[in-house]
């Protein structure tokens, strides 16, 4: 009787010669004495497979492939795809695990373990987004619920603030945008900061607190 070869390692997205080629890899007949196991492996996310530490002021509500957090600033929740699933360890951390070997389940493996762990930030701690205006004549106050701003036009800019989210100006012209929901904070900021993208000349315009912005040198300013 013909003795198996030894296993094939290939990557999780190749494919054995029975199927054609993927990424340099030929297809051939393998002979039915020369067949093997072939096992499939896939890098494993370096971020997916950190736990993730629950405060003690957050309640969790598991179910399958439903997480809800609640916590002293709200309460969110999330649904993972059946590449991944989510479980509570007996510490009281939670681990998310691939529940297939693909190269999308790596993806959604370090992509909803990082989504995980936004929720239980946000309702136990929060989020903040900080902008700078840059510009003479450029400053911003809260009136109401609205944020209001000066940036050359006309007339001022008037934009309701989302339910949900906090705003509040230091000295004109720096404004904070805060709350339990991180990815509602950098949505609200990115509409502020389109009304007055940093010009790369002079910088003027709403930029984030820790952007750099690239400069430009003006046609006077270069040598002859």
């Amino acid at each position: 009787m013909a003795s198996l070869s030894p296993s094939l390692h290939l990557p999780c997205n190749s494919r054995t010669g029975f199927l054609g080629t993927t990424q340099g890899i030929r297809s051939r007949v393998i002979p039915a004495s020369r067949v093997g196991l072939v096992r499939i492996e896939c890098k494993e996310s370096r971020i997916g497979k950190k736990p993730i530490e629950v405060p003690a002021n957050v309640t969790l509500t598991l179910e399958e492939q439903f997480v809800k957090a609640k916590g002293p600033l709200g309460e969110l929740s999330l649904n993972y795809p059946g590449e991944v699933k989510v479980v509570k360890e007996e510490s009281g951390s939670l681990r998310v695990y691939k529940t297939v070997e693909t190269k999308r389940a790596n993806q959604m493996h370090g992509l909803f373990r990082t989504l995980t762990d936004n929720i239980i930030v946000g309702v136990s701690k929060g989020f903040d987004k900080k902008l700078q205006l840059v510009g003479v004549g450029y400053r911003a106050a809260v009136e109401g619920n609205d944020l209001v701003m000066n940036l050359g036009f006309s007339h001022p800019v008037r934009m309701p603030v989302p339910e949900g989210l906090n705003v509040k100006v230091e000295e004109n012209t720096r404004i904070i945008v805060s709350g339990y929901d991180k990815s509602a904070i950098g949505q609200f900021a990115a509409t502020i900061k389109k009304w007055r993208p940093p010009e790369p000349y002079k910088g003027k315009g709403i930029r984030y607190a820790d952007e750099v912005v690239r400069r430009k040198e003006g046609k006077a300013g270069k040598k002859k």
